[in-house]
């Protein structure tokens, strides 16, 4: 106890008297989650700019480009009269998408042809497409509607609406009501800061190590003679560390910008000490690469955005191909981010996500092994000389 206790002290000073280290244990953790969060706050994008081109030029046209302008997601900035002129404005960026009316519009309708609109974005963001083609299809549904009233010539109220809407519907987004990204993004990147943090800083902790001690990954002290001593001694200084941090993101953070909390406290508390232990022990194994300081930013940082696509977040799991998945099961924030999401979004227990919550206790033995292995391999080679 008494070597664990000195390994602990000495972990604290080492890192209070680094400012590299210090900033990716307490600034980082403490900043971009209300960065991130701050710049997703408004959730969805509205009032798109979108340049039209109306080539008809009849009532029906307009009728259409005025209920296009008036949906909360697009901001209609001007008629042109060719597609050039369009374009023009998307190389400006003072549009993000083109509404095309054809010459025929009006005539297709009135003759009881389908007629088509043209709609052409800026792919680059996919925000703004979707905000332009879910308002150019709202608007086209509303519009067919009304048409298919005025054909069938409905002689009641009653009759239009039932003419109107045969069949009435309710949309709802489960788990992300507002369809907003903030409440998609912002919960599993949370889990990745928590994992990329402890990456780095624990890094570059082991790279100051090796640099005052001649490549050891431990001092010739005597304390340090015990690999259990080692291990828990480091862990137990970010454990407390991080379960605050985690904490802080999950309450005061979440909170401030109205993030998805369905979960109970108690099921988050319980799921986040076997993820923090799981990223400690990764974060000590894979510190065995790292020789000099700087090395764990070439290597670590470059694993974030990787990391998001591997978890099947971003981009759904069953279409992930099965090396990746498997890959995927190596690291605690591909488990973390999906258990926390359906913990606040969802609202599952442990019991709901067993097969996860079973998967970050299994990480916590593998990683505690090989942490072992790594210290135990070190300890061995410098005390035997003497």
């Amino acid at each position: 106890m008494r070597n664990l206790l000195y390994i602990w002290y000495d972990e604290c000073r080492t890192v209070l008297r680094d400012k590299g280290i210090m900033i990716f244990i307490f600034f980082v953790p403490l900043a971009y989650p209300l960065l991130y969060s701050y710049v997703y706050t408004n959730e969805v994008c509205r009032d798109v700019p979108c340049a039209v081109v109306d080539d008809c030029g009849s009532s029906r046209s307009r009728e259409f480009i005025s209920k296009f302008d008036g949906t909360p997601d697009v901001s209609v900035t001007g008629i042109y009269t060719t597609v050039g002129e369009a374009e023009e404005q998307i190389k400006r960026h003072k549009a993000y998408g083109i509404l095309h009316i054809a010459s025929t519009f009006d005539d297709d309708l009135s003759n009881g042809r389908q007629t088509h609109v043209g709609l052409y974005c800026d792919m680059s963001s996919m925000l703004y497409y979707k905000a332009l083609l879910l308002a150019a299809t709202n608007v086209s549904l509303d519009m067919n509607n009304d048409i298919k009233v005025e054909r069938i010539g409905a002689t009641t109220i009653r009759d239009e609406e039932i003419a109107k809407l045969p069949i009435k519907y309710e949309h709802l987004s489960l788990y992300n009501p507002q369809a907003g990204f903030a409440s998609f993004l912002i919960p599993p990147v949370l889990m990745l800061i928590i994992q990329q943090t402890l990456l780095l800083g624990i890094g570059m902790e082991m790279g100051n190590t090796r640099e005052k001690n001649r490549g050891s990954v431990i001092p010739l002290d005597v304390h340090y003679k015990n690999v259990m001593s080692v291990i828990w001694g480091k862990a137990l200084f970010y454990l407390p560390l991080y379960f605050i941090m985690a904490i802080y993101m999950f309450t005061f953070v979440n909170q401030s910008f109205h993030m998805p909390q369905m979960g109970h406290y108690f099921t988050l508390v319980a799921f986040i000490v076997p993820y923090l232990l799981s990223c400690i022990f990764f974060a000590i194994t894979l510190s065995s690469l790292i020789y000099r300081r700087e090395d764990c930013i070439l290597i670590f940082v470059f694993m974030s955005v990787p990391m998001v696509f591997l978890s099947g977040v971003s981009w759904p799991s069953s279409n992930i191909p099965m090396f990746w998945k498997a890959l995927s099961w190596f690291f605690p924030s591909a488990l973390g981010m999906n258990g926390y999401v359906r913990i606040m979004s969802m609202g599952c227990n442990l019991h709901d996500i067993s097969d996860i919550y079973i998967g970050l206790w299994i990480q916590v033995a593998v990683y505690f092994g090989t942490s072992c292995l790594v210290y135990l391999r070190h300890i061995n080679k410098l005390f035997s000389k003497y």
